[in-house]
């Protein structure tokens, strides 16, 4: 896509075919539809099983503010969502974490910083447990004395 054919589709002018890039032509002439859909590689779900069970994380490495559409996407569906920026720009990372925030706001979720610039999205169904640390516990376990 020419830089011309970019910036008119960032500004809305012309549809953004851009979702070519997710099509694998070798692995879709073994299916019927002839268009089989494969998972962006920065974006990683769990196996089917845990589906099944409603048991799935999602962990996305964006590059670009473009990238977030696929966290929006898996977060509506109601999936944990961990969000890995320190491969962006941090100006492009910003504009993310304000776009977290709403859908967050939006739907009722909660975000949590896991690390420098990684964010754990959770849907108001999801309950967060954060362990207390080894030392401060008082049911005896490690406790020698």
């Amino acid at each position: 896509m020419g830089s011309v054919r970019k910036a008119s589709a960032w500004l809305g002018l012309v549809d953004d075919n851009d979702d070519e890039r997710y099509y694998d032509d070798e692995y879709s002439e073994g299916s019927e539809s002839g268009d089989a859909w494969v998972t962006d590689p920065r974006v990683k779900v769990a196996a089917d099983t845990a589906e099944q069970k409603e048991r799935r994380i999602a962990t996305v490495t964006p590059d670009s503010f473009r990238d977030a559409r696929a966290i929006g996407e898996l977060f509506r569906d109601g999936v944990p969502v961990i969000m890995n920026l320190t491969a962006m720009e941090p100006a492009d990372a910003k504009r993310v974490v304000d776009f977290a925030a709403g859908l967050i706001f939006g739907l009722r979720g909660s975000i949590d910083r896991v690390s420098t610039r990684v964010f754990l999205l959770s849907p108001s169904d999801t309950e967060i447990i954060s362990g207390e640390p080894a030392a401060h516990r008082t049911d005896g376990f490690f406790n020698q004395s």
